[in-house]
């Protein structure tokens, strides 16, 4: 009778057991100076130019990678204009703006997959960016590592 009962305390402990997954679909994350950082925001679109942006926000602070097209690649920043990625704060405005840009920083974004199907784009990214504030030599970089954007919404064509 022991017996019995114990086995159907087991099988009743094991049987409660349930796996609670949620998922990060679509997702805009990475390592901002070694703390993690989440986007509650993000989005992808092309200009009338055809620059790609793909941008993540997080209450008033904002990530924006600029790539030349959605074709998945890797593409290398800190090089030129063509492709950079850039953070800023908005609040309070003395917060320094961070970039990468021609002789400016470094890192890479990678597009993985640009799904026409179902307009989303996703990839990985890392990347240093500079301090261009003037007169602000307190921080002089931002690092973003692990940088994930995972199936982002992609629309094309914006007008600014």
């Amino acid at each position: 009778m022991k017996k019995i009962v114990a086995l159907l305390m087991i099988v009743s402990v094991l049987a409660s057991c349930e796996e609670d997954v949620s998922f990060n679909t679509p997702a805009f994350q990475g390592l901002k100076d070694n703390v993690f950082w989440r986007s509650q925001n993000y989005t992808a679109y092309t200009t009338m130019d055809g620059d790609l942006f793909i941008e993540g926000g997080l209450g008033a602070e904002k990530v924006s990678l600029k790539l030349p097209s959605t074709t998945p690649q890797t593409y290398i920043l800190g090089v030129n204009e063509v492709a950079t990625a850039s953070y800023s704060n908005i609040f309070p405005s003395e917060t320094p703006q961070f970039t990468t840009g021609t002789n400016l920083g470094n890192g890479q974004v990678v597009i993985t997959n640009f799904d026409v199907e179902n307009k989303t784009i996703s990839g990985t990214f890392k990347f240093t960016a500079v301090n261009v504030s003037e007169g602000d030599n307190e921080k002089p970089e931002i690092q973003f590592t692990e940088g994930v954007f995972y199936k982002v919404p992609y629309t094309s064509k914006v007008n600014f």
